[in-house]
C-alpha cells in the first residue's frame, strides 16, 4: 500500500468499529507504527505528545484489534476497522466524542427511540403508540397482524404507492412489538447473523 506520510512523517488514521461503524478516533501514525500494527495486529499509534509509539490499550488493556486498513483515494488518510477490547477513550467513553457505541440503524433506531419515549410517556391521549401498549401485547401482536394482511393484499395488486403505505405500516408496527417482547433490532440482526454462518 502505498501511504502518503505528511512533511513530519505522519498519515491521520481513522479507527472505526468493524461492528458498528461508528468512528471510535483519530489518530495518527508514521512508517514505524503502521508497521507495528501490521506485525502486531494491534493499532499503533505515533503519539506526538510523548513522541514515541504507543499501542492503543498498552496500560488499560483495551486494545483495538485490527481487521483491515483502506487508504483514501490521495492515499494520505488511512480508515483502520477495528474490533474494539473496552472503551476507546481514555476518559473512559466508548469513543472519543463522547458517544455511546451501539449499533445504529438509521430512520428504523430513530422509530425505536421514539416508541421506547412514548412507551415511557404512557401518554395515551397524545400518544397512539401508548395507546396500544396500554392494551396489551396481545393487541400490539393483533395489530402486526392486520398489518401484515393488508401488505400481503396490496403486494397481490398494482398499486405500488399503497404497497409501500402499508409496508411501512408493518414495520412500525413490527417495531413496537419488539420492543413489546423487550427485544430491538439488534436481536434480529444477532439472529439473523447467527443463520449466516
Amino acid at each position: 500500500m502505498t501511504i502518503k506520510y505528511d512533511a513530519n512523517g505522519l498519515v491521520p488514521a481513522i479507527i472505526q468499529d468493524a461492528i458498528t461503524n461508528n468512528v471510535l478516533m483519530l489518530g495518527y501514525m508514521n512508517e514505524d507504527a503502521y508497521q507495528k500494527t501490521l506485525e502486531t495486529q494491534k493499532v499503533t499509534f505515533f503519539s506526538r505528545s510523548k513522541q514515541r509509539l504507543w499501542t492503543k490499550g498498552e496500560e488499560s488493556g483495551n486494545f483495538l484489534n485490527l481487521l483491515d486498513i483502506k487508504n483514501d483515494c490521495d492515499n494520505d488518510t488511512l480508515l483502520i476497522r477495528v474490533n474494539p477490547v473496552g472503551p476507546t477513550c481514555h476518559k473512559g467513553t466508548d469513543n472519543c466524542w463522547g458517544e455511546e457505541n451501539k449499533s445504529r440503524y438509521g430512520f428504523f433506531s430513530t422509530l425505536e427511540d421514539v416508541i421506547a419515549e412514548r412507551v415511557a410517556n404512557k401518554d395515551t391521549n397524545k400518544s397512539y403508540v401508548a395507546s396500544l401498549f396500554s392494551k396489551g401485547i396481545n393487541k400490539v401482536a393483533q395489530k402486526v397482524g392486520e398489518e401484515a394482511v393488508e401488505t400481503v393484499i396490496e403486494a397481490m395488486d398494482s398499486n405500488d404507492e399503497l404497497f409501500l403505505y402499508e409496508s411501512a405500516d408493518l414495520l412500525f408496527h413490527y417495531l413496537m412489538l419488539l420492543q413489546a417482547k423487550g427485544f430491538t433490532l439488534k436481536d434480529i440482526e444477532k439472529e439473523l447473523k447467527g443463520r449466516h454462518k
